[in-house]
């Protein structure tokens, strides 16, 4: 029998990421913090606990093949069943031109932002399937939109990363393979745009509050059944791929 929902973010302890969890928390989801440094996540949860909410600690490096599967037997003892993941975890990857941007650079990034929520998914894939209804977000960026980068009339097209930008149009193309291998169970699998958000990530000079970047993620994360899978949306609709 199960009781209550459940929901893992990853890259919690900070961000957009801590804000997605508190925001889950608020909706009455068990929130597993997932953290790769489990001083500052035990700080973040500490701090969410104290303003009443049900948020918890799982030490997780989505690099780590052993990490995520020690995550994953984890969370399953403590739950049994996963109705959220955010696949939110993420590295930078800014200010180099892609004709000098190393290879190694670019490797480091696939590892944690393309590779880690394969690694994840693949991994908590039994916890999604034992719940009554599961939902899979995965934090994406219009910097991964191949038709935003590619309009010079577009904002994002001035952002001329290689190894970030191409990290999340290949997470977009994760996303819809997940989406369609879910499908006969009912697991939705969507990408968000959180747009620019002041965060670590790119030094807080993002426009959008942390609050406004969660909205979409959160939306999705709740879906009802009658929502979509496979798709790339940002907080007013559909983002293009």
């Amino acid at each position: 029998m199960q009781e209550g929902k459940t929901a893992l973010v990853t890259g919690a302890n900070k961000g957009i990421g801590r804000e997605i969890a508190r925001q889950l928390a608020e909706k009455g989801y068990t929130v597993w913090m997932g953290c790769r440094d489990a001083a500052r996540g035990r700080t973040a949860v500490d701090a969410l606990v104290a303003a009443g909410l049900d948020v918890r600690l799982l030490e997780i490096d989505v690099a780590s093949d052993p990490s995520v599967t020690a995550a994953a037997d984890a969370l399953g003892r403590e739950a049994g069943h996963l109705n959220v993941l955010v696949n939110n975890a993420g590295v930078p990857g800014f200010g180099t031109s892609p004709l000098e941007e190393s290879i190694a650079n670019i490797k480091d990034i696939y590892e944690v932002n393309v590779f880690g929520p394969i690694r994840v998914t693949q991994a908590f894939q039994h916890l999604l399937k034992a719940a009554a209804s599961a939902r899979i977000v995965n934090v994406s960026s219009g910097l991964g939109s191949l038709g935003l980068m590619s309009d010079p009339a577009s904002a994002y097209s001035k952002f001329n990363n290689l190894g970030y930008n191409s990290s999340k149009t290949a997470l977009n193309g994760v996303t819809v393979a997940f989406a369609n291998a879910f499908r006969s169970s009912g697991i939705k699998v969507n990408a968000a745009d959180p747009g620019y958000v002041a965060t670590d990530l790119n030094g807080h000079s993002g426009p959008r509050t942390v609050a406004q970047g969660a909205t979409p993620v959160v939306r999705l994360a709740t879906l009802d059944e009658s929502g979509p899978t496979g798709q790339f949306f940002e907080e007013f609709g559909a983002q293009a791929w």
